[in-house]
């Protein structure tokens, strides 16, 4: 790749700094989700549906509108994605105490088992490729975290 080159191919000299690793780093997760995600059986359950199953064990039951919100997406794609979750025992819904036209959803424990056996799957993987870094790339990776994820909150 020329030094004035992203990785794919489109021309830096045009990019401010912060334009240049944005380009970069998109690229880079990209590439990381990408082959996480293929590592996954066909018919395994999507991103979108491992990531609300991930926020329903992490912050407990919620309504599908709230759901939608903080996922970011349309209340006709969340609702998509929890009938598949519901479909197969991964999420169960309940009405709502306090407004019965509502529905609240929650993680089932085989929601729980498949998040934690694709969480193993993954770490497996990354751990893998870890191991084959030097102690201070590792120290390098883990002191980016932070950033990281103040990024993913802004977004």
């Amino acid at each position: 790749m020329r030094a004035d080159t992203t990785a794919d191919g489109g021309d830096t000299r045009d990019l401010g700094d912060s334009a240049r690793l944005a380009s970069e780093l998109r690229l880079a997760v990209g590439r990381m989700t990408r082959r996480l995600r293929q590592a996954h059986a066909v018919g395994d359950v999507s991103l979108s549906g491992v990531s609300v199953l991930a926020r329903l064990a992490r912050d407990g039951a919620d309504s599908p509108t709230s759901l939608a919100e903080a996922e970011r997406v349309r209340p006709q794609a969340m609702a998509s994605t929890l009938a598949l979750l519901e479909q197969r025992g991964l999420v169960r819904r309940t009405p709502d105490a306090a407004d019965g036209r509502r529905s609240i959803v929650a993680v089932t424990e085989q929601g729980r088992a498949m998040l934690a056996e694709r969480r193993s799957e993954s770490v497996r993987r990354l751990a893998a490729v870890l191991d084959e870094f030097t102690a201070e790339e590792r120290a390098t990776l883990a002191s980016a975290l932070p950033l990281l994820d103040r990024m993913a909150e802004r977004l």
